[in-house]
């Protein structure tokens, strides 16, 4: 029997199964799309999980970014923090996923380019996709078909439909010149530019409208001043959300979950990643241990920061009068700043 059947390919899938092989478990990975995997995401790595990666194992590469800057989108005013504990990276999520997806293969993680469809379960084991293993991790994103199959999904509250926020990202052909990741403000929607490469950046842009990410960007025309004309519209443009989900648990019997799919608040922080290969390690203890209840616990302890400071962030951000003085205090204040970056950044 399978000690770990992972649903889902993409990064916290992989660093689940990375832990779990690590630990001496058979692992399986349940991947219909082939490797590497593209998805909307600022691809801005922060220290802690550029650690936690090479702690895998993992070759990480990329592009060293030594802080962050909040920039109002209109004025031009700064605030910047840098980390205090060693660069984070700025690396494509293609690179980031294939960089997993070799370590894993090194381990003798076996892919199966399978859906898990239905799933059920019983006290001593777990089926899906016509295999049968100890436990089932469903890390399979934002939209999780296992979290809604076993009806753990969350609705959204009634009125906050309206509110969804939304994440385009698009690369440019074009010589970084921050060496921090920049967070553009503007009313309504927040645009990450984030360096990856000698010649490359990526601009992401968050939103509660639905509309193309060039009209999203003309929002920021401090930002589009510096950047190319793309190839064309909508070229490139990858998009995701809405960003905020909510599940009942993060165990359901002998079913685990893991990064997006275990809830998600938003990427105002940039912290989804570090959580997510944290969290993969937390998950293969309990369930090494064989007290998988315990991850609950672990996630919500894992994660606390992440939300608490997420969620006051984006409190302030709907509200216009708190909205445009994100950027002045930050400036203000930069000790606050700095420690609130720093936080997140472990």
């Amino acid at each position: 029997m399978i000690d770990l059947l992972v649903a889902g390919g993409g990064p916290a899938g992989l660093a689940t199964a990375i832990h779990g092989a690590l630990a001496g478990l058979e692992v399986v990975v349940l991947e219909p799309r082939p490797t590497p995997i593209d998805k909307a995401c600022g691809e801005g790595l922060m220290p802690g999980a550029v650690r936690r990666l090479e702690e895998l194992g993992v070759a990480v590469t990329g592009r060293p970014f030594h802080g962050i800057g909040y920039v109002d989108g209109a004025t031009g005013l700064r605030a910047e923090a840098l980390f205090r504990s060693g660069p984070g990276r700025g690396w494509s999520r293609t690179e980031l996923q294939a960089a997993l997806a070799d370590r894993a293969a090194a381990l003798g993680v076996r892919v199966l380019a399978r859906r898990a469809g239905e799933v059920r379960q019983d006290g001593r084991r777990v089926w899906a996709a016509g295999l049968t293993a100890r436990y089932l991790v469903a890390a399979d994103g934002l939209h999780s078909p296992v979290r809604r199959g076993l009806g753990l999904a969350v609705p959204a509250a009634p009125g906050r439909t309206a509110a969804a926020r939304y994440g385009l990202r698009r690369h440019y052909a074009v010589e970084p010149w921050s060496d921090l990741v920049e967070v553009y403000w503007a009313r309504g929607a927040e645009a990450y530019v984030t360096p990856l490469g000698a010649d490359r950046i990526g601009v992401a842009v968050l939103t509660s409208e639905q509309a193309p990410f060039d009209v999203q960007l003309a929002r920021f025309p401090l930002l589009t001043a510096r950047l190319p004309a793309p190839p064309g519209r909508g070229t490139g443009v990858r998009g995701a959300g809405p960003l905020r989900q909510r599940a009942r648990t993060r165990v359901a019997g002998r079913v685990l979950f893991v990064g997006d799919a275990a809830g998600y608040v938003d990427a105002l922080t940039g912290e989804g990643l570090t959580l997510a290969v944290s969290a993969a390690g937390e998950l293969v203890r309990c369930v090494r241990a064989g007290r998988p209840q315990e991850y609950e616990r672990a996630w919500r302890d894992l994660s606390r920061a992440y939300r608490t400071l997420t969620s006051a962030l984006l409190w302030a951000r709907r509200r216009a009068p708190l909205a445009g003085r994100i950027v002045p205090l930050a400036a203000r204040m930069p000790r606050a700043f700095t420690g609130a970056v720093n936080l997140l950044a472990r």
